[in-house]
């Protein structure tokens, strides 16, 4: 509970995704969108003001959540957490997102925050943004003025700063269908389970039988955005998973990241520890998502 009241704002209801981005259209900077709410509501309550709050909650077909074995899975805007967990397609294809869902905050904020929602946040601790960083995906954001797809490569500009413009609105995440020999899994270090992540990694795996064939390797926590690891998917490409080569992309990671000291960790003790939360996630994912 909290005695902290909301600055006043209008509350708009769109039915209808034109409707909404007519809506942002006319409010700009002056409007913020809400889905979930778990992050704009706390937001409204401290130092965050804002005239227009743009609810989706009438809006049709953005709740949908549906797999195709080509085309992939979609991601509506409104897609919770919770029915991540809840859909079996997700779990069987896309482990590392689903693994990042279950272990997301709490079930009461599993059951309204949204998938879209944290990847808009653009926070480097972002669990289900790293997992799906990982795998790779497109978002669809819609104005006005037309429709346009951004790839996550190119989503996250810095700290809480994205590609999304003031009048385009989140339509939905489209993340490719997996390949034959595709494996991913995620991982992530806290306090406790209900704390943020003090440090977080994912990695999908295309292999054919024990030689990797391209690998994408995603951290959190360790710069002002999630970050790609180049010089470990190198060490992978075309590489037999052996021991020794763990042990080689352990040693490395320590080189591509650029952690701080905050109130959940230090970056001595992060730069420490992420070759080694690397290593057993790729360990993780070769394993089925097994832990051993």
């Amino acid at each position: 509970m909290t005695s902290r009241v909301m600055a006043e704002f209008d509350l708009l209801l769109p039915y209808s995704v034109s409707e909404a981005v007519t809506l942002l259209a006319s409010h700009g900077d002056k409007a913020a969108v809400l889905a979930g709410g778990t992050d704009l509501l706390v937001a409204l309550k401290f130092d965050y003001a804002v005239e227009n709050i743009i609810s989706l909650a009438q809006v049709p077909g953005l709740d949908k959540l549906t797999y195709d074995p080509e085309g992939g899975l979609t991601i509506g805007a409104r897609v919770t957490l919770v029915d991540i967990l809840k859909s079996a397609d997700v779990k069987e294809h896309y482990p590392a997102l689903w693994q990042a869902a279950k272990v997301f905050a709490t079930p009461q904020l599993r059951n309204t925050a949204t998938v879209l929602g944290n990847i808009l946040r653009a926070s480097p601790a972002g669990d289900c943004s790293l997992a799906l960083y990982a795998l790779g995906g497109t978002l669809t954001l819609e104005s006005a003025s037309g429709r346009r797809e951004v790839d996550l490569d190119d989503f996250w500009l810095s700290y809480g700063v994205t590609a999304r413009k003031n009048d385009e609105l989140a339509i939905a995440l489209q993340v490719p269908a997996p390949q034959a020999g595709q494996k991913s899994a995620f991982r992530r270090m806290t306090r406790v389970t209900e704390d943020l992540s003090k440090l977080n990694a994912a990695v999908c795996l295309q292999m054919d039988g024990d030689k990797c064939l391209s690998a994408r390797v995603a951290m959190g926590c360790v710069g002002p955005t999630l970050v790609r690891l180049p010089k470990v998917e190198k060490i992978l490409r075309q590489a037999g998973i052996t021991p020794d080569l763990l042990q080689e992309i352990s040693d490395t990671v320590a080189s591509e990241i650029a952690p701080i000291d905050d109130i959940r960790s230090s970056a001595d003790y992060r730069l420490k520890v992420a070759g080694v939360l690397v290593k057993r996630v790729i360990m993780l994912a070769l394993n089925g998502g097994n832990d051993q």
